[in-house]
């Protein structure tokens, strides 16, 4: 039998159905969700057949994978996860290195998958990955059990404010479809993922290379197992709202096109705006009404979240890049000590004390990070620690030179997240989220940030009493 009937035998029975209704899903009903676990899970493969038994694939794409045959398995099957993994060295190592990401549908539902990479040192990408998720499939190989990696990855999901997870139990095919190896990775999982705090979790056994539990069910072999599909799960998980906020938008550009115009642009990253509505420009407080909404399309009354727009006022106000506007009723938190959650993202980790640029909404401020905890992810705990490692979650405290502006992650990603960024070398030293305003520090230290000519600060650092505390000054780089 050729390898191409072979397939046609192994696909599934996925037709669209006639009504042409059926076939446009409701934008507002799209799914975001990323695909994670550890090293050679499955993840890429999982999604590569994703795509092939909805029939989401091209057919000329379909012709020349069936055409190159693979390597990766014994069953004359495509390579599915050069579906996904676009770049050369993923193709050449048979790993995902960079997030892929791609969209398909169903006659029920539209998604956008993110295939994020199992390997440690791409956890960054993962966190990336993470960042727009409305739900997170986490893969688990049944050979293998949970790993670090798992974890890891289950902790980064549950700190990116996902609360819907599906457990896919891979490769249950080689070990034999046993429903005790699947009952003891989904109890284990359950007692892990409780000390993480609140998530809905949906296992599911299956085999991403054979298609078993991807789209059609595998009652075959499968007969113990009555749940959903992967697909079903996911056409039947709700889409997460991304804040709990009422109107939020940071300012990206202020454009002047003319004499006569003067209109504030960016993406309305939470709630909605209305032509009418009061709204206040923070930091500063000051509270103006929105004159006009105007798009790529020309005027409209109103603006939802995820929207660029540009805004104009009934009045000019003194405002820039960075700041953010925001309901009247709903201001952002404000001050100089702020705690978050950090994943660290370089080999040096985190120091505690570590003066670095905080970026966040087009802002950038200089910031003192103070190291409180790290996430034990063996035992699933927070330890004291002063230092973070490279791939590690803390728990940190941020202390600014001057008023910052946020809101709690939980309340609103797009204005609770952040990255540090080193001065010395601008590498992105971890990505963060924010928890909620600290106390002002109490360690009865005034810190005084001097801008003095070079020549001038190199006397200045010559004198013996400054020479006495020298430990405690930090010369930062000309920027």
């Amino acid at each position: 039998m050729s390898l191409e009937a072979d397939i046609q035998q192994l696909e599934p029975e996925f037709e669209r159905e006639a009504d042409p209704a059926a076939q446009q899903p409701e934008a507002g009903r799209r799914l975001r969700f990323l695909v994670c676990g550890s090293v050679d899970d499955g993840k890429s493969t999982l999604i590569g057949r994703l795509l092939w038994d909805t029939k989401s694939v091209a057919e000329d794409h379909r012709a020349a994978l069936i055409a190159k045959g693979s390597k990766q398995n014994d069953l004359s099957l495509p390579d599915f996860g050069l579906l996904l993994d676009g770049l050369k060295a993923e193709q050449e190592q048979g790993i995902t290195i960079d997030v892929a990401y791609r969209y398909f549908q169903t006659p029920r539902r539209a998604f956008i998958v993110a295939d994020t990479p199992g390997h440690e040192q791409y956890t960054r990408n993962m966190a990336t990955g993470a960042s727009t998720a409305d739900l997170a499939v986490l893969l688990v190989d049944a050979r293998a059990g949970l790993l670090e990696q798992t974890r890891r990855h289950a902790a980064i999901v549950h700190l990116m404010g996902i609360r819907q997870v599906v457990l896919a139990v891979n490769k249950i095919d080689l070990v034999g479809y046993d429903r005790a190896v699947f009952d003891d990775i989904e109890l284990e999982f359950r007692a892990y993922a409780a000390r993480l705090g609140d998530m809905a979790i949906t296992a599911i056994p299956l085999s991403a290379l054979k298609g078993e539990n991807i789209v059609s069910p595998a009652r075959a072999n499968l007969e113990w197992y009555s749940g959903p599909t992967l697909i079903e799960a996911l056409e039947a998980a709700p889409a997460a709202k991304s804040s709990r906020l009422s109107f939020r938008m940071p300012i990206q550009r202020v454009s002047r096109p003319g004499e006569s115009f003067r209109g504030y642009q960016g993406t309305v990253a939470a709630g909605a705006v209305a032509v009418g509505d009061r709204v206040v420009v923070a930091p500063s407080g000051q509270t103006v009404s929105v004159a006009r909404i105007v798009t790529f399309d020309g005027d409209v009354p109103r603006a939802e979240a995820g929207a660029a727009v540009t805004l104009v006022f009934d009045r000019k106000v003194d405002t820039a890049r960075g700041d953010v506007l925001t309901a009247a009723d709903a201001t952002p938190l404000a001050g100089r000590d702020f705690t978050a959650t950090v994943v660290t993202l370089q080999p040096d980790g985190l120091k505690d004390g570590a003066r670095l640029w905080l970026k966040a909404a087009g802002r950038m401020k200089r910031v003192r990070v103070a190291v409180d905890e790290a996430y034990v992810l063996a035992a699933g705990h927070w330890s004291k620690s002063s230092a973070l490692p490279v791939n590690a979650i803390g728990r940190v405290r941020l202390r600014f030179d001057e008023e910052a502006i946020f809101d709690r992650f939980s309340d609103c990603r797009d204005t609770g997240a952040f990255i540090l960024i080193s001065p010395q070398t601008n590498n992105t030293v971890a990505g963060g989220m924010i928890a909620d305003l600290a106390q002002a520090a109490s360690d009865g230290q005034e810190q005084v940030t001097l801008a003095l000519p070079r020549d001038l600060a190199e006397f200045v650092l010559g004198l013996p009493a400054v020479k006495a505390r020298r430990a405690e000054i930090e010369v930062l780089p000309d920027r």
